[in-house]
């Protein structure tokens, strides 16, 4: 009799745990058992055929962060092809004589984002190092002239509309010019070797350069205190105030943005040139109007990476300078003018249209996702990735996205779960906003296409990814 009641209270307890278990795993008690309850959650998850097979707040509006990038980023592959690459030339205004150029030389911008070390095993000086071994070729080695920047290719505008002023000192709220070097930032390096009270040291690259004008007022502090960062560039110059305390020994470095991005790309190149030997004694301008470059000869020329490594780098890395470089070169290569953020923006909304999304539900201010004002449903992010799966440029658009545990803004999260290798998607940050949306396989081999929001949370971001992980893992079980 003992033995059959204890079977009894045994089978009831399996019975209500089981049935707890089962309530768990439900989309919608996975997010009201979050820690976060002042977030708008919003979920949508399909089929490869388009089905929702779960929602939660599907038909709300919500901010995409990064996730605009998928948009722009196959908007691009749409529009230019996978194949396309910038080639950006050196013209020769004047003769050579002997060994010196008698003239100026123009070196025109045409929105590559890749004249840094990123493409190229981290040589910063790759790409001028090419350029400056094909003048030396010619047999110059001297300019007697100007170097001259035609920044024609793009219009004026080196900031799209609702990018907060506290973002522009930083990597990635740099300008957006069609001629750009190191992703127009310099890359600062703080060592905190003194004594306690003693400012850190500091250095530079582009080479100490006199380009951006450092005032360091940071402080070393007590080996075990907390690292406490500041930095700030004045708008409109490259006054830099650091104003950091540093534990002693601590290293910091930091990507700082600069103003004036074609003149800061002239200065790098002159010293570069006169450091390998090609003397450069005259001055550097970016001429107004934009000198004619139609009968000048070409005396050197880069040829960047395709465009597909060039979006894989944006959407994995999730770089803010990559993707409006992108988007204004959309607009140039398609409209054979100056390109604009506002008409690369027309130019990605038209591919929407194209693939039939409701564009009446996607807000842009920038290709980004960092401006405010971007707007749009996770039903419209999931629409829009089932339909990507038909399109030619399918291959190179789902190749740019980071795969959970292993590569870019994703290696860290997913590890040792089922999702791990396996999810593949894009994720999305700012302010209160924390974003994924992507592709995976289940455990029974079914891909589904899934895309989160969080929006106006407050602290850190890693409960919120410890929901989606959850919502995914569920996922992943049940189909």
């Amino acid at each position: 009799m003992f033995i059959s009641i204890r079977n009894v209270f045994l089978t009831a307890f399996l019975f209500v745990a089981n049935q707890v278990q089962v309530q768990a795993q439900d989309l919608t008690s996975i997010i009201d058992s979050a820690t976060n309850q002042e977030v708008f959650w919003s979920v949508t998850v399909r089929d490869s055929e388009g089905t929702i097979l779960e929602s939660y707040n599907s038909d709300k509006m919500i901010i995409p962060a990064s996730n605009q990038k998928l948009f722009t980023t196959a908007a691009v592959l749409d529009g230019l092809g996978s194949d396309f690459r910038y080639t950006t030339n050196i013209y020769g205004d004047g003769v050579l004589v002997d060994s010196v150029w008698e003239g100026n030389i123009v070196i025109k911008g045409v929105g590559d984002p890749s004249i840094s070390g990123i493409m190229y095993n981290e040589n910063r000086y790759y790409v001028f190092s090419s350029l400056s071994r094909q003048l030396k070729e010619l047999g110059i080695y001297a300019i007697n002239g100007s170097l001259i920047a035609d920044v024609s290719y793009f219009d004026p505008q080196i900031y799209p509309k609702g990018w907060d002023w506290d973002d522009l000192s930083f990597y990635y709220g740099v300008e957006i010019s069609p001629l750009s070097f190191n992703n127009n930032a310099v890359d600062l390096v703080v060592i905190a070797n003194g004594e306690v009270g003693d400012k850190p040291s500091i250095s530079w690259f582009p080479e100490n350069t006199n380009f951006a004008n450092f005032v360091n007022y940071q402080t070393i502090t007590p080996t075990g205190t907390k690292y406490d960062e500041f930095y700030q560039r004045d708008l409109g110059n490259n006054r830099i105030v650091l104003g950091s305390k540093l534990p002693k020994g601590y290293i910091e470095e930091e990507s700082l943005s600069i103003s004036g991005a074609a003149m800061f790309f002239l200065q790098s190149f002159k010293q570069f040139l006169n450091h390998s030997g090609i003397e450069t004694p005259g001055s550097y301008m970016v001429q107004n109007p934009n000198p004619d470059i139609q009968y000048l000869d070409i005396l050197a020329s880069h040829t960047s990476e395709s465009l597909s490594s060039l979006i894989e780098w944006t959407n994995k890395e999730s770089d803010n300078f990559y993707a409006e470089m992108l988007l204004k070169t959309l607009d140039a290569e398609k409209s054979g003018q100056s390109g604009s953020f506002e008409l690369g923006i027309k130019e990605v909304r038209s591919f929407l249209g194209r693939m039939e999304i409701d564009t009446n539900y996607v807000i842009m201010k920038d290709g980004s996702g960092m401006a405010s004002g971007n707007f749009t449903k996770t039903s419209i992010l999931s629409e829009f990735l089932v339909k990507m799966q038909h399109h030619p440029e399918f291959e190179a658009f789902f190749e740019s996205m980071s795969v959970a545990g292993i590569d870019g803004t994703i290696a860290h999260r997913m590890k040792g779960t089922t999702l791990y290798n396996n999810f593949k998607g894009k994720s999305g940050y700012v302010g209160g906003v924390r974003t994924l949306s992507g592709y995976f396989t289940t455990e029974s081999g079914q891909t589904l296409i899934v895309s989160m929001s969080a929006n106006n949370f407050i602290g850190k971001v890693r409960p919120i990814d410890a929901v989606h992980e959850q919502i995914l893992t569920y996922l992943y079980a049940k189909y």
